[in-house]
């Protein structure tokens, strides 16, 4: 370890002496840490650590070192939860810390704060760090499901002094999304007995487990008075720069200067020629610069295999027989350039050399006693949100660099950076050669922002509205459940049949199973609970090969949700993916909410969307949903959407994205809301529904004693394990297989319409799931079922019976079964338009 000494003297001692400050703790503490005086009103000391790589120059190996280690004893001390982890790193100090701490967990996906807004990017939380120079910070991730999920949300600070942020930031987050378990982590825990009780009591009020991990620990001492002192003192060196305080170079090279800001060391423009040079990184597309926002594990694959050829790019542009080489990051970007300096630190002779940038304003003072030796001050380069200001490098000035490698993202490669008194230029007087690099900022594409976007509410999640938990879905929906839209089913297709009204414009009574049906349930549930996770598995390896490695669900309500649910369970298991998920709504004849795409273009690459659907019948969801993205895109919405839908079963042969194209009993299709986290269909109607708004549905909160959405899903998931093998078959078979669709389903069903005299395909229901909804939602006239179709049509039957509907056999059949609507009972039959069908 590189000790906070210098020939034997603590790099603390000097603020010591002066301000009676004293670090209390572990035999470590020392070593890690030494002092240094802020230019802060709210506090007089900075704690300087010798191994984060901010105001101290380092072996990147040891900055990478210290964070990865710690992420290791969080791994071991998570176990199986690691799996399910998020790490959420502070800026700026620590943004380079907690990616090094997720890499250390494994496959944890990443996310630091920042302190720069990004146009169209939505903020999904934020918090306040009382007793910084730049208090505000912004969580802005890609993803916003990011920090939805109930695994263990990991929070990494560089040093752990009040509890104050901390605590901050898991209120905001608790509030919006409750998780069981919070794992804070820190170089060095500084807290007193007091702040310590503090998190502990607040643990309790939240009801969550909240556990620490640090390097070392220990207690600062302040003596009373220390920050009316330390502003004095800090007060006397501004006044008097050229003395004991913040360094010159040197007497000699005083004399051949050009002017420096105060407390700098004046530029040496003769003592020997300086050269700035460009060097393309040749950064990968698309791959984030950081954890702004978000880094997954699969962006950190893409980084490892890409750093020893833009290391060796850097390499190039050294000057030859560079012995000492600095490599300086920027500000919040800390990782990249450290893994940068890493690399560089491997694979040449270097004496490699890693520090940041920052925003922190602190004295400077020549002492061995003092842990900030010197400082370079510049202009903010970067049109920062909060105005110009003072930039500073330390410790880099009288280090005898060969070579300094100053790396910023592009947002910040302006003609400030480049004009004289810039970064580059003061640089260039303490180094022969400065060699800039610039790594693109990431910004979430396509950036799609309408001009009604901020009229769009963030999705309703659960408990508040679903009984889902609030990680599985987020619905793009709005809230109905106070308005009163269900109807008897004669009525209600009395009143569609007289005024042409659409079927989206009200709701049936939802259908309260008998005991004995619900038997059914859930004896089909244990039988086809293999089946289905087989088909869950199987699908969303297919979308996860062929659609997007990190796919955004989106279900379309409600039928295709408890399937999104499932497919992110499946991702979650397989792949320790937490994929989004959303569900939406389309309406025949109207297509998909419109505005839904437009939230979803804002706020994820259209590209990764999937669309997602229980089942397909004769595929006239298939050909709508074609339609509407078609149209949207017309009317000026985001281009990218791939309407073809990923489905459970594809009976009809309508997609090439399924689990199966078998015909069999899907058990949520046996139920309506209480197998779909208690929601109803989807609505739209005029008065209810404006141009700006998200359709709506109801939320049934009273019928929570008969709700088993989480039993379905539960056992369901339960099964991936046994059924591993086989899904890993069938995508092997899958993926070689001709899976074009044929449209048989719909041709099937023309038959059928014909044959029986019906002459409308509307009204021709094919599939278990399809036949179910006519005798749940519709006055059916009759069932045609495959001969020997067995329990898969219990349910069916028990249905028909309650119903006096006769069930007839076909040898023939394409599907299992199929439920038919007679044109006597056109009420409340829809056609193509969603409009009553009158014959």
């Amino acid at each position: 370890m590189n000790k906070a000494v210098n020939n034997g003297v603590w790099s603390g001692s000097w603020v010591a002496e002066r301000l009676g400050v004293r670090l209390e703790g572990d035999d470590t503490l020392t070593d890690l840490l030494g002092l240094a005086l802020r230019r802060n009103p709210k506090r007089a000391h900075l704690l300087v650590s010798h191994v984060l790589g901010k105001h101290v120059p380092q072996s990147p190996s040891v900055v990478y070192g210290h964070g990865f280690a710690l992420g290791r004893r969080v791994g071991e001390l998570l176990g199986a939860e690691a799996a399910q982890a998020v790490v959420l790193g502070y800026a700026e100090t620590a943004t380079g810390l907690g990616h090094s701490v997720a890499d250390g967990i494994g496959r944890a996906p990443y996310l630091h704060s920042t302190r720069r807004p990004v146009p169209g990017v939505v903020p999904a939380g934020g918090f306040e760090e009382s007793h910084s120079h730049a208090t505000s910070h912004l969580l802005l991730p890609e993803d916003p499901a990011l920090l939805v999920g109930d695994g263990p949300l990991v929070l990494v600070d560089d040093e752990f002094s009040t509890g104050n942020t901390v605590l901050n930031t898991i209120r905001d987050l608790h509030e919006r999304y409750p998780r069981r378990r919070y794992v804070v982590v820190a170089l060095v825990d500084m807290r007193s007995p007091a702040d310590a009780g503090r998190l502990e009591a607040f643990a309790r009020e939240i009801d969550a487990r909240v556990d620490l991990v640090a390097a070392a620990s220990g207690t600062v001492r302040l003596p009373e008075g220390v920050l009316a002192k330390g502003q004095s003192l800090v007060a006397s060196y501004d006044l008097d720069p050229s003395g004991a305080g913040e360094p010159v170079a040197s007497a000699a090279t005083a004399a051949r200067t050009r002017p420096a800001p105060a407390g700098e060391p004046p530029h040496d423009s003769t003592a020997r020629p300086s050269r700035v040079d460009r060097v393309d990184l040749r950064w990968p597309r698309g791959l984030p610069d950081g954890g702004r926002h978000g880094f997954t594990p699969q962006h950190r694959v893409r980084l490892e295999g890409a750093l020893p050829a833009m290391a060796a790019r850097l390499a190039e542009a050294l000057p030859d027989g560079a012995r000492r080489v600095h490599v300086l990051g920027f500000e919040e970007l800390m990782y990249a350039p450290l893994r940068l300096a890493g690399e560089l630190e491997r694979t040449t002779d270097a004496e490699v050399r890693f520090s940041t940038t920052t925003r922190s304003p602190v004295l400077a003072v020549d002492d061995p006693g003092y842990a900030i030796r010197s400082r370079i001050v510049f202009p903010a380069h970067d049109d920062p949100a909060d105005g110009p200001g003072e930039r500073y490098a330390y410790n880099v000035a009288g280090a005898n660099f060969d070579a300094v490698v100053a790396v910023v993202d592009s947002a910040a490669d302006t003609p400030a950076l480049h004009a004289p008194g810039g970064l580059l230029d003061r640089l260039a007087a303490h180094t022969p050669h400065v060699v800039l690099a610039v790594v693109p900022s990431y910004v979430p594409e396509p950036l799609y922002v309408p001009e009604r976007s901020a009229m769009l509410p963030d999705p309703l999640r659960g408990p508040a509205f679903s009984s889902y938990a609030p990680e599985e879905v987020g619905w793009l929906l709005q809230d109905l459940s106070d308005v009163t839209l269900e109807a008897p089913t004669e009525e209600r297709e009395e009143a569609i049949q007289s005024g042409g009204a659409h079927y989206a414009e009200s709701l049936p009574v939802e259908f309260q199973p008998s005991e004995q049906y619900q038997e059914l349930f859930h004896a089909a549930l244990e039988t086809s609970a293999s089946r289905l996770a087989q088909a869950v598995g199987a699908v969303t390896e297919l979308v996860i090969a062929e659609r997007s490695p990190r796919p955004v669900l989106v279900s379309l309500a409600r039928a295709g949700t408890p399937v999104g649910v499932l497919m992110r369970r499946w991702a979650q298991y397989r792949h320790g993916l937490e994929l989004p998920h959303y569900a939406v709504s389309i309406v025949r004849g109207r297509g998909i909410d419109a505005n839904a795409l437009r939230w979803l273009a804002q706020h994820h690459d259209p590209a990764d969307v999937v669309f997602v659907d229980g089942w397909t019948g004769k595929g006239a969801i298939t050909r709508e949903l074609a339609a509407a993205v078609e149209e949207f895109e017309a009317a000026g919405g985001a281009s990218g959407f791939d309407p073809e839908i990923a489905v459970l079963a594809d009976p009809g042969s309508c997609v090439r994205t399924y689990g199966t194209r078998e015909d069999f009993l899907i058990p949520s299709a046996c139920l309506n809301s209480t197998v779909s986290g208690l929601i109803s269909r989807t609505v739209l109607r005029a008065d209810l529904v404006g141009p700006d708004d998200f359709h709506g549905a109801k939320f049934y909160r009273e019928l929570a004693g008969a709700d088993v959405s989480g039993a379905f899903l539960d056992a369901v998931s339960a099964r991936f394990p046994e059924v591993a093998d086989a899904v890993d078959a069938a995508v092997k078979e899958l993926l070689a297989a001709d899976r074009a669709p044929t449209w048989e389903g719909w041709a099937a069903v023309e038959r059928i319409s014909e044959a029986y005299g019906i002459h409308d395909v509307n009204l021709v229901k094919p599939g278990v799931g399809e036949t179910t909804r006519v005798l749940l939602r519709r006055v059916p006239w009759k069932i045609l079922a495959r001969a020997g179709a067995g329990a898969d049509l219990d349910h069916v039957r028990l249905l028909a019976g309650q119903r006096g509907v006769p069930v007839e056999e076909v040898g023939d059949l394409p599907y299992t079964c199929v439920g038919l609507i007679h044109p006597q009972y056109t009420r409340g039959a829809t056609g193509a338009d969603g409009k009553a069908v009158t014959l």
